[in-house]
């Protein structure tokens, strides 16, 4: 459907969620993937998923908010497949919930090193092996709160702000040679993320989104193959919200 059969991707935050799913699609369309996840469990799980349908994948234990660990990532693909065409950086945290008077400096430093400065971990050692493959796609997880804010979220807020900026960077700086970069802004989703919120939290959730409902991570991945395709080739720098109409309001 998408022609991405042979092309190398890295996912990170594979091991669940909308990671997951954008892991498995990938591989439906003959994508060989590098599932990322700090959870070795989970990640092994989202590999044994692709493999039992005949897709090729392996598993690289990295922590998003570690520079080392976001090199050994790119090295062990490169090892492994011999190229790298796409990443997904959407590894990804929500961090404590209080106002921004309170809130509290280690949950601050946590949020930004996993959230932004993983993403921009991430790309540094992305971007020199998409060169040297002739270009790629790197589509960055952000979130509807990248484009407005959320109280009781302010380093979650900050970071995906900063991830929609960082990504509009990209595109400046390596449309020339054939990189695109696009963030992608999920509104809320059935994740683990939400796992700890109650009925009625949940209904409250869903109430802010005009569709009626909360979305599904299939719903994101089906998108995120769709820019890492041709049919998106002049389609870079930009922020794309997949919310069920949650920023109309």
């Amino acid at each position: 459907m998408y022609s991405l059969e042979g092309k190398t991707a890295i996912v990170t935050g594979a091991g669940s969620g909308i990671g997951r799913s954008i892991a498995l699609l990938f591989a439906r369309e003959g994508v060989n993937v590098t599932v990322s996840d700090i959870n070795e469990n989970e990640g092994n799980e989202t590999v044994s998923m692709i493999h039992e349908k005949g897709g090729e994948a392996f598993f690289v234990r990295a922590d998003s908010g570690n520079a080392a660990d976001n090199e050994q990532l790119v090295l062990k693909t490169i090892e492994k497949f011999g190229r790298l065409d796409f990443a997904c950086n959407n590894a990804g945290i929500g961090g404590p919930s209080a106002p921004t008077g309170e809130y509290p400096i280690d949950g601050w430093d946590k949020v930004i090193a996993v959230n932004l400065s993983g993403v921009f971990y991430g790309m540094r050692y992305q971007i020199p092996e998409m060169l040297k493959s002739g270009g790629g796609v790197i589509v960055n997880m952000a979130s509807i709160l990248g484009q407005v804010g959320f109280a009781n979220s302010p380093a979650y807020v900050a970071a995906k702000h900063g991830v929609v900026g960082l990504t509009k960077n990209i595109a400046l700086e390596y449309g020339p040679k054939n990189i695109r970069a696009i963030a992608v802004g999920p509104a809320f989703i059935k994740t683990p993320l939400l796992k700890d919120f109650d009925e009625d939290t949940m209904n409250w959730l869903a109430g802010k989104h005009p569709i009626g409902r909360i979305g599904t991570p299939d719903e994101v991945a089906e998108f995120v193959l769709f820019l890492c395709s041709d049919k998106a080739s002049f389609i870079t720098g930009c922020y794309y919200p997949v919310d069920g109409g949650y920023l109309a309001s």
